[in-house]
């Protein structure tokens, strides 16, 4: 959510419920005492966003952020110590038997509960919404407090809050863009992730050392990754022993006995602790975790240890990443080739894996063990999701060391090559038939420097480019497929765009030529037969969704204009430059498979389209659009794309994304579908342009 919208429903009853003194940020004058719940704080900031107090916003939203940091450093202190002071006794035989046990147990909880009341005060005052925790998950504080600092001329504290809300929301545009800004406004090149997770933060670093053959620098970073994150797995495990929902009991009806009382609770903590590894695995704000994360961290251990010529460690940490992956041939022969070194100065069997992930490998396949005898014998539903998958590899070229010069040539070869992806849905191909003479054929993936790429002219002729321009005149809105936003993606420039049912209609009542309105139709099913074998799909391929868009430069908004018409993105997954990752997960269309864009014009300045690698800075292929230019791609994150800014006049296009799943078939083309068989009865006729491809090559 954005700071355009305001949070209703638990939000708004929250504030409802405040005393009015602490309203519109007045709560937020005071310290001292329990900690301030941060919901209500949450509350009282946007209050005083709305009501333009930017100051008391400001204070109270970086308090309810303090509010909640703090609230979980105090249950974990406290659950922590009383683990400590308080262990829990093991039950005895017979009668009473079980009073040794449960009598630890409420010893265990009133030690909790005299830690936190003083600090905490009354457990119900920290019980915040669903809704409230979302916001704090999305991080959409951040977003309010973003827009506070600009109003109070604090551009650094703005900053680093709009690059916090964008590091957990990278499909959000209009962020992305403001980020833009202060690098130019305010010259901030360096940005903080105020709610890093530290362990991700050493890990990445410790990657990007790897990748530059920096061992050592790894070596450390990864190490100090690894340590933060078996202290987070603690941390997790901790804060999972905290109030469990009850999914299918309403609380005050819950008639269960004890012992199903006790497993109906154990068994959601359980399913709490045993997801850690998901959870530690997974950046802000993003659904999937890095695959095989932790096991990643030994894999690249075992190659920089090697390198810096450290073989105990080389072996050490193989064996470990073997826990996890026994049958892994690559490392196995690794292993092997370590141990064959070291032989002469000590014995290889002696080392062996690492305690702690042994202990977290054991401790886990037995919270899947119990896990899986509750949802047979409780009537639970558990499915063990795969944790390890292995084709989370590490992704770099380094070869066997054999390939060093000083290694003998007929020595051992350690198999450290790139470890295969997951085989895509279909198989991949390119160069079919264009299926018109007059389309010229002008680049390759090859020569994109890409995967799925195609550039193609001539796929509409000079005529039909002044034509559809027309059309668009006649036809299309501001801020079309954006909510009515003139300027979804910069306020440089303005959009404006219309589907292609919405030109039929307009042909069909008058207001535009029909046979002008059906070219739009005719050029995008041409545009589809053209991608779909090319690609050579074994399948048939669907409109997703097709929009005819114009992207105007607003004069006196030129100068000194750093951003892109369009920033940099993929169609099918949020992309993620930082993680160097691409999400597939909701809000991205994940169903989109290809995509094309037919251009209609080049009287404009600026508008290059641009592929770039997944760091969303290197151009990999620059497009200047022209009459009938066609670039077609896979969606995917093989294929970062963006617009470089329209300085000057106008650019229109016909956007295209299509998909393989029938289930996801643009709606409004099936009604245009309907409307071109009626016209068709009506003996309306079609354009002069025939999309059937008689002149097939």
């Amino acid at each position: 959510m954005a700071s355009g919208s305001r949070p209703w429903g638990a939000l708004l009853l929250l504030l409802l419920l405040l005393p009015a003194e602490c309203r519109a940020g007045g709560g937020c004058s005071g310290e001292g005492g329990p900690l301030e719940p941060f919901d209500a704080l949450y509350a009282s900031g946007v209050e005083a966003y709305y009501g333009g107090d930017f100051a008391g916003a400001a204070r109270c939203l970086e308090r309810a952020l303090r509010s909640r940091r703090e609230l979980r450093a105090a249950r974990l202190r406290c659950r922590r110590r009383c683990r400590g002071q308080v262990r829990l006794e093991a039950p005895g035989p017979g009668a009473g038997g079980d009073l040794p046990f449960f009598g630890s147990v409420l010893r265990r909880a009133g030690c909790v509960r005299s830690c936190e009341e003083p600090r905490l005060g009354a457990a119900s005052r920290h019980r915040a919404a669903e809704e409230v925790r979302a916001d704090f998950q999305r991080r959409v504080p951040y977003s309010y407090l973003q827009r506070a600092y600009i109003q109070l001329n604090k551009l650094d504290e703005a900053a680093n809050a709009a690059h916090t809300f964008f590091m957990a929301n990278p499909e959000h545009m209009e962020i992305q863009q403001d980020i833009e800004n202060y690098k130019t406004t305010a010259g901030k090149v360096s940005l903080i992730d105020r709610e890093a997770k530290q362990h991700m933060e050493d890990y990445s670093a410790g990657v990007r050392h790897y990748d530059k053959e920096e061992y050592e620098l790894a070596i450390d970073f990864l190490e100090r990754a690894l340590k933060g994150y078996y202290s987070e797995d603690e941390d997790c495990q901790i804060m999972c022993e905290g109030p469990q929902r009850f999914e299918e009991h309403e609380y005050l009806e819950y008639k269960a006995g004890l012992y199903e009382a006790i497993a109906d609770h154990y068994m959601q903590v359980l399913a709490c602790k045993h997801d850690c590894v998901r959870e530690l695995a997974t950046r802000s704000g993003r659904i999937s975790p890095i695959e095989n994360f932790l096991p990643l961290h030994y894999d690249y251990l075992q190659f920089a240890y090697y390198r810096v010529g450290d073989y105990v460690k080389a072996l050490e940490c193989a064996k470990s990443y073997l826990l996890f992956h026994p049958d892994d041939e690559d490392v196995l022969e690794n292993a092997g080739y370590y141990e064959g070194l070291l032989e002469g100065t000590m014995d290889p069997d002696t080392i062996k894996p690492r305690k702690e992930a042994k202990m977290l490998l054991r401790r886990h396949k037995l919270e899947s063990h119990l896990l899986q005898v509750a949802a047979a014998g409780l009537g639970y539903t558990y499915t063990e999701p795969n944790y390890w998958n292995r084709y989370g590899a590490r992704q770099d070229e380094h070869s066997v060391p054999s390939s060093i010069s000083s290694e003998p040539e007929d020595g051992p070869r350690l198999s450290l090559a790139k470890k295969p992806m997951p085989k895509p849905d279909r198989e991949l191909k390119e160069g079919g038939p264009l299926l018109y003479s007059d389309v010229k054929f002008v680049y390759n993936s090859q020569q994109l420097n890409g995967t799925q790429r195609v550039l193609l002219d001539n796929v509409i002729s000079e005529e039909q480019c002044r034509e559809l321009h027309r059309v668009a005149s006649g036809i299309m809105l501001a801020g079309d497929g954006y909510r009515g936003k003139t300027s979804p993606h910069t306020p440089n420039e303005r959009f404006e765009g219309a589907t292609v049912l919405k030109a039929l209609k307009y042909g069909y009542e008058g207001r535009v030529p029909l046979k002008s309105a059906r070219l739009f139709y005719d050029i995008s099913e041409k545009a589809r037969r053209i991608v779909e074998s090319y690609f050579m799909l074994n399948s048939t391929l669907y409109f997703s969704y097709t929009h005819l868009v114009c992207r105007t430069a607003l004069s006196g908004q030129q100068e000194r204009r750093n951003d892109l018409s369009h920033p940099i993105h993929a169609d099918n997954c949020l992309l993620d430059p930082e993680a160097n990752e691409c999400w597939k997960e909701p809000p991205a269309y994940t169903f989109r498979d290809y995509s094309a864009l037919l251009y209609m014009n080049a009287d404009f300045e600026g508008g290059e389209f641009i592929f770039t690698e997944m760091d969303a800075k290197t151009v990999t292929a620059s497009i200047k659009p022209k009459c009938g230019r066609m670039i077609s791609f896979s969606s995917g994150g093989e294929n970062p794309h963006g617009v470089k800014a329209v300085t000057k006049g106008q650019r229109c296009a016909v956007a295209l994304w299509f998909t393989l799943d029938p289930l996801y078939r643009e709606l409004e083309r099936i009604q245009a579908d309907e409307v071109i068989a009626m016209l068709d009865q009506e003996h309306l006729g079609p354009s002069e342009m025939n999309i059937n491809p008689k002149d097939e090559l």
